[in-house]
């Protein structure tokens, strides 16, 4: 039976509340211990689906995985040489599946990545014409798309010439993902020169990327529309997941729909993730942020009488939280255009036409256009919300509950792909009671 989560409605937000590692972190530590010599530790791996799927994946790529509860012990590198068929199922993670898709260039054998429907819908082409290029074999019954087969280089006889980096082309203006696969993996295949075409969005994931590499022992460059990768292997090394800022931002929209304070603990100014950045956001539309001296964490509040206000944003350097600030537009005092986005369409979900439709049905009135979205605020109505197999249409959404009575998402459940104890931590940290 299909469950349906809530917060109900609340007239003043004060707590703290303990979020996920950062899934985007995690995945890439994970795939650079699997690659790596030796025994890695992992620390503060996030939690959901999305790493779930990625460590089965390693492991049945021949690492060894040890632990739990968010404290992992890899053991690498993977068994390149084993010629047997692989099935990846990667469910509904995308970045899962496109780091699993360069992986397999690098495995004599044949391995298909394959995933759910929403996953199997989403365009991927581009990624799979650069594996082609670092010299795999690519097939798709539906080219560009999931299920993809890839039969790997064969290290033991192709050996890389070193310092002969190839040369590469990739579009700017597609997902940042496919180019951070590439980038991982290309340290085995005698480095790599990535040159980017174009506009370049979600260029602060590529730096995110090469950080992570960095410190697994690969000095991979990010410099304007150029990517340099060396020819190299990674070293074991010790890895901290901070917190997740996305799963932050539900947190801290909390505060800024109802009104009050709200804390998350273990956030790092000094970070790579981009959607740090959310916090000046905050701060435009008419909330206060302090840092936490000691625990490294963030507090944001709104008092009750401080005006909610509209703004006008580029969000294309942190996309996954355009969900959020439209649940905050949706109750400010004078509308939002939320630029710099038109490629959040091949998201899990459409995350501009399916978040207008639902925003809609909640009596916002909401806009689509080619880069981005208007949303005008009006009275909020109760409404059975329907997440689009999204979680972050989910999470997001379900903050208007807190300022009306009657809004509840459908499939509670989604919520599992990046933070499975959402309703539960929002429920217990923000004292709103029993909820989802």
């Amino acid at each position: 039976m299909t469950t349906k989560g809530f917060l109900p409605p609340s007239r003043h937000i004060a707590g703290s509340v303990v979020v996920p590692g950062s899934k985007s972190l995690s995945n890439r530590a994970l795939v650079c211990a699997a690659l790596g010599d030796g025994e890695s530790q992992i620390l503060g791996v996030a939690s959901g689906d999305d790493t779930g799927r990625m460590i089965a994946a390693i492991t049945q790529l021949g690492a060894k995985v040890e632990g739990g509860s968010g404290s992992l012990v890899i053991r690498g590198p993977i068994n390149t040489a084993d010629t047997a068929p692989l099935i990846l199922d990667a469910g509904l993670a995308g970045t899962t599946s496109r780091f699993l898709t360069a992986v397999a260039a690098l495995r004599r054998g044949e391995t298909t990545i394959t995933g759910g429907p929403g996953l199997r819908a989403r365009p991927m082409g581009e990624l799979h014409r650069l594996v082609r290029e670092l010299g795999a074999t690519v097939k798709c019954d539906r080219e560009g798309c999931l299920p993809v087969t890839v039969r790997g280089v064969d290290l033991a006889t192709e050996s890389p010439t070193a310092g002969s980096p190839r040369l590469l082309t990739a579009r700017g203006d597609t997902s940042s993902q496919f180019i951070s696969a590439v980038m991982m993996v290309a340290p085995w295949l005698g480095g790599a020169h990535i040159r980017l075409e174009g506009i370049v969005v979600s260029r602060e994931y590529l730096q995110m990327t090469a950080q992570v590499m960095q410190h697994f022992g690969v000095a991979a460059k990010v410099d304007s529309n150029d990517v340099l990768v060396p020819q190299g292997r990674y070293r074991a090394s010790r890895f901290v997941a901070e917190a997740d800022w996305s799963s932050a931002s539900y947190v801290f929209g909390a505060a800024a729909i109802v009104g009050g304070s709200v804390r998350v603990p273990l956030l790092r100014r000094d970070t790579t993730q981009p959607e740090s950045r959310f916090l000046e956001v905050l701060e435009a539309v008419g909330c206060h942020v302090r840092l936490v001296e000691g625990e490294g964490g963030v507090e944001v509040s709104r008092k009750e009488n401080d005006v909610l206000r509209g703004a006008s944003v580029d969000m294309s350097s942190m996309s996954d939280l355009v969900p959020t600030l439209a649940a905050i537009a949706a109750c400010a005092s004078s509308p939002t255009e939320i630029r710099g986005v038109g490629f959040i369409r091949t998201k899990e979900s459409d995350r501009l036409g399916d978040l207008a439709h639902e925003l809609s049905r909640c009596g916002v009135g909401a806009t689509v256009f080619e880069d981005g979205i208007r949303i005008e605020p009006r009275p909020l109505k109760s409404s059975d919300i329907d997440p689009h197999d999204d979680h972050r249409l989910a999470m997001a959404l379900s903050l208007l509950g807190l300022r009306h009575e009657g809004i509840s998402v459908r499939d509670a459940s989604v919520v599992e792909k990046s933070w499975p104890a959402f309703w539960q931590d929002m429920s217990s940290g923000l004292n709103l009671g029993v909820v989802g």
